[in-house]
């Protein structure tokens, strides 16, 4: 049983090789792009519309709803990265039950490539929302002694995202794996069931840390308000 799509090695010239978590990421970034394409083409912004319009619409109004709750002010902003990050763990986990697919979730560097896409994202954001000064000043906040403290914490918690998502992918699948080994084909149907839910969990927890990373970074002190004479 693999532990990881990084064994299955489909292509190798000396040191250049492709494997499966290259493989199947590639794919699933070509299905993501075709799919978005397929389905946007022919968008309405007249009064009559589509009901795949309207339901499309549905769920970008929820997103952007989950992404304000947070405490971003723009949540159309922050709506493509958040999304495209939900939709890629989501979708990867959804293909699961495609015959010879495994998600690349379930490699170590897949992960640690989105938790870096977070890192990168938070002060970014950060720094188009409150500049280089105000959003560097938020690392010696309430004294220059929070300074290495502040900044272990943007590594440590890029390293348990990455590390949070890889361990969840990766134990669903091969508990998967061995219920197909030592028991009927019924059981392990249900618990693939369950592993779809559970990814679709993660894809939802992993984007609304990102939110909330990206919301720390961006909050501004709010201005206090003049008091009244009367």
């Amino acid at each position: 049983m693999r532990l990881s799509p990084d064994e299955m090695i489909f292509w190798q010239h000396g040191l250049l090789k492709l494997n499966g978590t290259i493989l199947f990421t590639w794919a699933l970034m070509l299905v993501l792009v075709a799919g978005s394409a397929l389905i946007t083409r022919n968008l309405s912004t007249g009064l009559t519309r589509s009901r795949w319009q309207n339901l499309l619409e549905i769920v970008v109004t929820g997103i952007e709803k989950q992404i304000a709750d947070v405490g971003l002010q723009d949540p159309r902003q922050y709506l493509g990265f958040l999304g495209t990050l939900f939709l890629f763990v989501a979708a990867a986990s959804l293909c699961t039950v495609i015959p010879g697919f495994e998600p690349p979730t379930g490699s170590l560097s897949t992960t640690v490539a989105l938790a870096l896409c977070v890192f990168i994202a938070v002060p970014l954001f950060g720094i188009e929302e409150r500049g280089l000064a105000g959003y560097l000043k938020s690392y010696v906040e309430p004294t220059f002694i929070m300074l290495p403290f502040n900044a272990i914490s943007e590594v440590s918690r890029t390293l348990a995202l990455a590390v949070r998502l890889f361990g969840n992918m990766m134990s669903g699948a091969m508990i998967i794996g061995i219920l197909l080994t030592i028991t009927p084909f019924i059981f392990p149907i249900v618990m693939t069931a369950l592993g779809l839910l559970t990814g679709l969990v993660q894809a939802y927890i992993f984007s609304i840390l990102a939110a909330v990373y990206i919301a720390a970074a961006t909050r501004t002190k709010k201005a206090p308000e003049p008091v009244s004479d009367h």
